[in-house]
This record gives C-alpha cells, structure tokens and sequence, in this order.
C-alpha cells in the first residue's frame, strides 16, 4: 500500500518507520531540518521493540507533490489537523483512506469536515515515542498499538487491508475493535487525565499516581471524562475509570505526556484538544468537569503566551 506519514514525529515517525521496514510504499511529511536529515541520512528508531534504521527514505514537505495515496496516516499535533486536512487534498482520491491517530476525540469530525465523511476512517494509537533528534525516532514504553475502524464501526473491506498492513509491521499490534468510538473515548480518558496531571504538576505519573492528593485529582478526572462520554451516548463499559486507573497504575514510573512534555518546554500543546475539550463539551451537555476547568484554566495563560497570544505583563 501507498501510505503518506503526515507528521512525522514520535507517533507518525515510529509508525510509518514499522511499515516501511516491513515493504510499504510510505512517504513522510516533515519540515525542517528533520526533512533535511531524513533526506539525506533515512530514519532511525530507537526501540524496545528493536531498533530499526532506513537508510534512505521517502520525505517531503509538499504533500501536493506526493500524489493520491493508498492510506494518509494524520499525526500532526490536535491543533494543527485542520490545516493538515486542507494540506492532504491532493493526495485524497475515491479510494483514499485517511486515519487519524490522535490524543484527542474530534479529529476525525475536522478530517470529515474538510475532504467529506467518505474517506476518514477513526483511530487511534497507544505509544510512548518522540522526536529525540532530527531523523531519530526514540520509543520507551507501552507496546505500541493501533485500532482503527469505519466511523460507524461496521465492518468493511478496507478497514480489514489496513489492519493487515499493520499485522505485518514488526512492533506494531493492530486491532479493529467492535466500537471504535468505545475504544477513542477509552485511549482518551487515561490520556487525558495524564496529560491534565502531569502538565500541572510537571511530575512523571509515577510521582502524580502515588500521592493521596494527585491520585484523587486523576480520579476526579476520569470520573468527569466518563460522564461526558456517557453523555454524548459513548457505551463505555461499568468499569471504564477503572480500567484507565489499572492502565495509569501499569505506566513506566518515568512516563510524561506529549502535552506535558510541550508544556515544560513552553511549546505550544494540545490542551485545547483535551482538558480543554472535556470542559467545553461537558458544557454543551450539561455535564459539570470541574477539575478539568480548573486544569484548563491554571494552564490557559502559559499555553496562550506559547502561541504568542497571550496578554502581555506591565
């Protein structure tokens, strides 16, 4: 298969570096001197699932210059998938699939909004992995997951080449689950709420998890994640919180968010698409997030002031 990597970070970079190895036509979309090295050096993984190095590979920034595509991988940040969206119009035919593997739970609605419903796909993926250097990859926890499905879950053959793209990735597991929107909302509830916590605290999980007061704000946040799920007609199981509180307790001691790891750097992150997003759609339901309000708020000043938005300080 065909497939394009837009964004070609810890996410986009590990996934795409898997299917190359495993003999798929794949081209990344980057900028900046991660192009440049990519270009000219390939791309190297550093994993516990096993290193990997491309020598060479396919990297560009100018999707229109790829032509139509097989599969459009979306791992950009939350905030950029809009224009990622428009960016991908030329490489999306009648065949197209576009998969979003994103924090968030509203990617794929932008994707639908800008190319049309038929060619998104929902996904979404489990992974510790960042841009540790221009044309380096570095993963270092949670075996690295990928579910996808049709919106409405119903089965189809397209889904079923994908994943099989997937199954033959080394370090790669691949699932088409029953209720995709069951498993987004699933990934996004201990995201969310770990990316809440340790971009606050600035403190790995392992610190946030044990102490008596950020454990009970963790929970207090998945509980209010699980009713907005539920508001919005999500068929989350009786025991979701509980099963994303068994998932934050089995993390790597060491593990920080994407979002947190943007927030201490004073870079922009996907705030907005997560605490952020459980507030503003809590509201348009009628449901109270208290402690994401909070979040949101205490965060809001730090992550305007990194996109150059905020107000300045006399």
């Amino acid at each position: 298969m065909k497939f394009v990597i837009m964004g070609s970070g810890g996410v986009g970079g590990y996934f795409g570096a898997r299917l190359a190895e495993a003999g798929e036509d794949v081209t990344f979309v980057a900028r900046g001197e991660h192009l440049t090295t990519m270009q000219r050096d390939g791309l190297r993984v550093s994993s516990i699932k096993g290193d990997v190095h491309l020598a060479s590979v396919k990297a560009t920034d100018d999707p229109a210059s790829v032509g139509v595509a097989d599969c459009v991988i979306v791992a950009v940040k939350a905030w950029q998938v809009r224009e990622a969206a428009e960016a991908i119009r030329p490489m999306v035919g009648p065949d197209t699939m576009v998969l979003p593997l994103e924090n968030g739970v509203e990617a794929a609605d932008i994707l639908a909004e800008v190319l049309g419903p038929g060619p998104v796909l929902e996904g979404l993926c489990g992974i510790l992995a960042w841009r540790e250097a221009p044309g380096h990859i570095r993963h270092a926890g949670v075996d690295p997951f990928v579910r996808l499905g049709e919106r409405d879950s119903r089965s189809s053959e397209r889904t079923a080449r994908l994943k099989a793209a997937f199954d033959h990735a080394h370090g790669v597991s691949a699932e088409i689950p029953d209720d995709i929107q069951v498993a987004l909302w699933s990934k996004f509830l201990f995201i969310c709420a770990m990316s809440g916590i340790g971009s606050i605290t600035r403190a790995p999980i392992g610190i946030t998890r044990q102490l008596p007061e950020t454990r009970a704000m963790i929970e207090a946040m998945l509980e209010e994640i699980d009713a907005v799920a539920r508001g919005l007609g999500v068929a989350f199981p009786d025991d979701a919180v509980a099963r994303a509180m068994q998932f934050i307790d089995a993390m790597p001691a060491d593990s920080i968010s994407s979002m947190q790891r943007n927030i201490m750097a004073g870079e922009p992150s996907e705030l907005e698409s997560q605490n952020g997003a459980v507030v503003r759609l809590g509201r348009t339901i009628g449901v109270a997030t208290p402690t994401h309000a909070v979040i949101y708020a205490a965060l809001m000043p730090q992550e305007l002031a990194a996109r150059g938005e905020g107000p300045s300080v006399a």
